[in-house]
């Protein structure tokens, strides 16, 4: 028999099983890459109200120097930055396209050009752009890839990993134990009787769920008699410190997305209140905002200026009132004692009012 002889006949089709391959272990690369370590984290309340701020504070940006930049696409802008750690916009005319999924060709460490896909209603589009054309904002960058970003859920993902591992106990604890059930004793009776009182029982969640005999020998010799106490067996977790734990993962998620975690105490006033929003706004977004401001005006053409502090001054309406206040005052007194306009120049720049 000829084994390297040609066929004549039509070779059938090949089909292959591969329970592991490269696509899936894309896949499941790509899918750790957008929800972090645990896969879960961002399902909670606690990173969902700080992304939920992030949003707030974007849109209601003041943005001038275009109009591409619209509430709308800032609040998706911090959507994409809290979740995944950078974002990704398409230049169309007028308006910006999000995109869902892109790959990059670099030149020297800095974007080329860019594959992105974009969401349809159908399906996605896909299509190869110049880095000209795309708006791309990153957060938490390495030296090792400065083309991508890194969400803080993706930073701090052992701390999600335990707030998720928490607040999964939790929730199993609240939906399979036996809380606010007991174990009755009752005397020995015909069966008959027994299971009439036990079917009695059923749904009975909080009241009595089990029943047992007193003259049972256990635990060296039988139950007294009169001992006809019921036993609850609610489980005891206050040995684990869950209430504890879960405030300690709460606040530590909180700090990575720079959120005071005061600000949610249960007691929290009204100055700390201000001061965790001023801290927000100053330190945590402000320096975001002027990444999107840089990045926008290097390819859309004009300067593009984004302000995120003055918006939410809300927190410092009081203490605005009485700088300005204060300030026309002192200007009132510097003019009574005649100092030039140049004095008064260098004293607004020592104390930072320059601009």
């Amino acid at each position: 028999m000829n084994l390297f002889r040609r066929s004549t006949r039509v070779d059938e089709p090949e089909t292959r099983a591969v329970a592991m391959g490269y696509t899936s272990d894309l896949i499941a690369a790509r899918a750790e890459w957008l929800a972090g370590g645990s896969g879960v984290g961002e399902l909670t309340a606690t990173v969902q109200g700080c992304v939920s701020l992030w949003e707030g504070a974007f849109a209601l940006a003041d943005v001038d120097g275009t109009t591409l930049l619209t509430r709308r696409n800032m609040a998706l802008f911090a959507r994409m930055l809290a979740l995944r750690g950078e974002a990704v916009f398409v230049i169309r005319g007028d308006r910006l396209l999000p995109v869902t999924d892109w790959d990059i060709k670099t030149r020297q460490g800095i974007p080329s050009a860019y594959r992105v896909s974009i969401s349809e209603v159908g399906g996605g589009l896909t299509e190869t752009v110049l880095a000209a054309e795309v708006i791309h904002v990153c957060i938490g960058s390495s030296a090792a890839a400065p083309w991508a970003g890194t969400s803080p859920l993706h930073r701090a993902s052992l701390t999600a990993e335990l707030l998720q591992e928490v607040e999964t106990a939790l929730r199993d604890v609240y939906r399979d134990s036996p809380i606010g059930s007991q174990i009755v004793p009752y005397p020995e009776s015909q069966e008959d009787d027994l299971t009439t009182l036990a079917r009695g029982f059923r749904g009975r969640r909080g009241r009595i769920m089990m029943r047992e005999s007193v003259n049972v020998a256990a635990a060296g010799g039988p139950a007294p008699v009169q001992d006809w106490r019921a036993s609850g067996v609610t489980p005891d977790i206050q040995g684990v410190m869950p209430r504890e734990t879960l405030q300690a993962a709460r606040g530590a998620v909180m700090a990575s997305y720079g959120v005071l975690p005061a600000l949610f105490a249960e007691n929290a006033q009204g100055p700390l209140v201000r001061e965790a929003q001023r801290h927000l706004a100053q330190i945590v977004l402000q320096p975001i905002a002027l990444l999107l401001a840089e990045e926008a005006s290097q390819k859309i053409g004009p300067a593009v200026k984004i302000d995120l502090v003055r918006p939410m001054q809300a927190f410092d309406a009081g203490g605005k009132a009485r700088a300005m206040a204060t300030m026309i005052s002192a200007m009132a007194e510097a003019k009574a004692a005649g100092l030039d306009a140049a004095t008064l120049k260098d004293a607004e720049s020592f104390i930072d009012w320059a601009d």
